[in-house]
């Protein structure tokens, strides 16, 4: 039987370790994170998943140490999985792999390659993305590709949403290519890394919207942090002002109206005001005359 150790978290760690799980494949260990208690977390558990499966899991700070490396030797692995893993890997443990290290990456590969993949695609207004197979070498995303499926993106999708459809892609990939990946017969094509691009991480504070931007530039960062993200927001006579959900298109659920630098109508239909939910009504009593964040007007929507 072919071993893997497999680095996972997140909802598509837990669906691909049973993916590999149906493939017959022994998961001698698996090495994931433990929450952290700052965060939303809205997602599965892959510790409860290998605890309920009966697989040894450990949840190291640093996965490159030389306690962690020595346990990942002695699980012998044939194979080194990384489904939405958060730590790089260092060539040390690449190397363990006998047969190969491969890494699921939630983009069209060599696009977006780095950090929030399917965050970044929306805010660059892309249609389309999917989620790449492919070999982990020490620096990121730049290994032989093995698999990829394509997802759309439609002009009013959330993050939440493109990805539970990359997270689809994703297993389709992983179920389609691993039968011939663990005999050893799956091609392998070389990234074109000029035709691509690099992106890293995103905070929080990164959500605050710029009013010089179009009206599509901020329906794009809306949907791009909508929940379970943190959101993008402004500011409003010193108060914190979250859009949660927008539209380029004239509404009757409209709870409010905004534009952009290019005098284009945005339209709002989910917000909060200091973390509390604001319906139309509530809109305006608080901004009967509207409210000007940033010297940008949002008005109550009473017409197109």
């Amino acid at each position: 039987m072919v071993k893997a150790v497999v680095f996972a978290y997140h909802n598509i760690g837990v669906n691909a370790l049973k993916i590999l799980l149906k493939h017959q494949v022994e998961v001698s260990l698996v090495l994931t994170h433990e929450n952290n208690p700052k965060e939303y977390i809205w997602f599965n558990s892959v510790k409860e998943l290998a605890e309920e499966k009966g697989l040894p899991v450990i949840t190291p700070e640093n996965p490159n140490s030389p306690e962690v490396i020595k346990q990942i030797k002695q699980a012998k692995p044939d194979f080194i999985f990384s489904f939405y893993y958060r730590h790089m890997l260092g060539e040390k443990i690449l190397q363990l792999a006998k047969k190969g290290a491969y890494n699921l990456h939630g983009s069209l590969l060599p696009k977006y390659r780095g950090r929030v993949p399917i965050n970044w695609a929306i805010i660059h207004g892309e249609t389309e993305t999917g989620a790449t197979l492919h070999v982990m070498t020490e620096k990121p995303d730049q290994g032989a590709i093995v698999a990829q499926q394509k997802v759309s993106i439609g002009i009013d999708d959330t993050a939440k949403e493109v990805f539970d459809r990359v997270n689809d892609a994703a297993m389709t990939a992983l179920d389609n290519i691993l039968p011939s990946l663990l005999k050893g017969e799956a091609p392998h094509h070389k990234q074109h890394l000029k035709k691509g691009s690099y992106f890293g991480g995103r905070k929080p504070e990164d959500g605050l919207i710029d009013w010089g931007q179009n009206s599509v530039a901020i329906h794009n960062l809306v949907r791009a942090l909508a929940p379970p993200y943190p959101g993008a927001f402004t500011y409003v006579n010193g108060q914190k002002l979250n859009l949660l959900r927008t539209s380029l298109s004239h509404t009757n659920d409209a709870i409010a109206k905004t534009v952009g630098a290019d005098g284009k109508a945005l339209y709002i239909l989910a917000l909060e005001l200091d973390g509390q939910p604001l319906d139309a009504e509530e809109f305006k009593k608080r901004f009967p005359q509207g409210v000007r964040p940033d010297s940008n007007p949002i008005q109550t929507d009473k017409s197109s």
